[in-house]
């Protein structure tokens, strides 16, 4: 079933898919080039910059900028140039055969190339308490956020290498660095495991959760369990880091696109290209290693030039 204002035999040149920083790029990059791509954004529309409240390493912000803020601009230049937005979620594709379908419910939409940009999505603890100090003193970035807590005592939840690197990071600004692991051994390689418990600055509390995060306007201090114990201490914090991995938001591409074991997309090296043509992944769909604003906003201009380039040589 098709919607009258998009029959099927209307077929873009590009669709993207996700409108983070790596989708807005690509579709500046594309509308610029005369594509007239086709962006359906989500309903949450914007990615992981939606909900953070300062990013000061941005390029060409001199005194910061918010994250919405920074979205909102990125999509009114994609809109200057052309980009067309639908403000709802994808909810099937096939790649199978060209043109390339995608669905948004019932209606179908039809493409020459797609770009995918559905970024991924921190995991956190679950606690309402958590979510009430998102960009309060809670934040899954020790890179976007770790200069904001200069001189405070902080705590990182996790027992893996990206928990070792978080705390680690977190030594050049914070007075102390605690990492609150749930085992008494860490999951972490070897060598990114000593590197922590080496550092002067951190200190492990093993066998413990946070069941509780509390503040006032801001952070300030955890509830913590003892899981041996049942013992339950309040600890003053000025910060708590989530480290316990992200989720590449795939769902969707399971079983038409190739994946990692973790589920990222895979692109070739040093291009954007899936292992069907005319698919393109941009952004933390399929990094998991960088996890910048930046680094996205410059794969997705990769994929946007991936795409003009793949049509031109089809003779588009």
């Amino acid at each position: 079933m098709t919607s009258a204002k998009n029959p099927t035999d209307t077929v873009e040149n590009v669709i993207i898919v996700g409108s983070g920083p790596a989708g807005l790029t690509a579709a500046v990059y594309s509308s610029r080039a005369n594509l007239k791509p086709l962006m359906i954004e989500g309903e949450e529309a914007g990615g992981q910059l939606m909900i953070t409240s300062d990013v000061e390493n941005y390029p060409g912000f001199s005194h910061g900028v918010t994250g919405p803020e920074l979205m909102a601009e990125m999509r009114k230049q994609a809109e200057r140039f052309g980009t067309r937005f639908i403000t709802r979620n994808v909810t099937k594709v096939d790649f199978s055969s060209r043109p390339m379908k995608v669905w948004v419910g019932d209606t179908l939409y039809l493409g020459k190339t797609v770009i995918i940009a559905t970024g991924a999505s921190a995991q956190y603890l679950g606690l309402e308490s958590e979510r009430a100090f998102y960009n309060k003193g809670v934040s899954a970035c020790a890179t976007c956020d770790g200069a904001f807590f200069k001189n405070v005592e902080v705590a990182v939840v996790g027992g893996g290498d990206t928990a070792m690197e978080e705390a680690n990071f977190l030594t050049r600004f914070a007075s102390k660095v605690y990492i609150i692991h749930r085992r008494d051994s860490f999951r972490a390689s070897k060598i990114m495991a000593d590197r922590a418990l080496k550092n002067p600055k951190i200190q492990v509390i093993w066998d413990t959760a946070v069941v509780e995060v509390i503040g006032d306007k801001f952070v300030n201090a955890l509830k913590l369990k003892n899981l041996k114990t049942d013992a339950v201490t309040t600890m003053p914090i000025g910060g708590l880091f989530i480290a316990i991995g992200h989720k590449p938001n795939t769902e969707l591409f399971k079983g038409q696109l190739q994946m990692a074991d973790n589920g990222y997309l895979i692109t070739e090296a040093k291009s954007s290209r899936t292992n069907v043509p005319g698919v393109f992944a941009c952004g933390d769909v399929q990094d998991h290693t960088y996890r910048q604003a930046i680094t996205a906003a410059g794969s997705g201009c990769m994929a946007a030039i991936d795409a003009e380039r793949w049509l031109e040589a089809q003779g588009e």
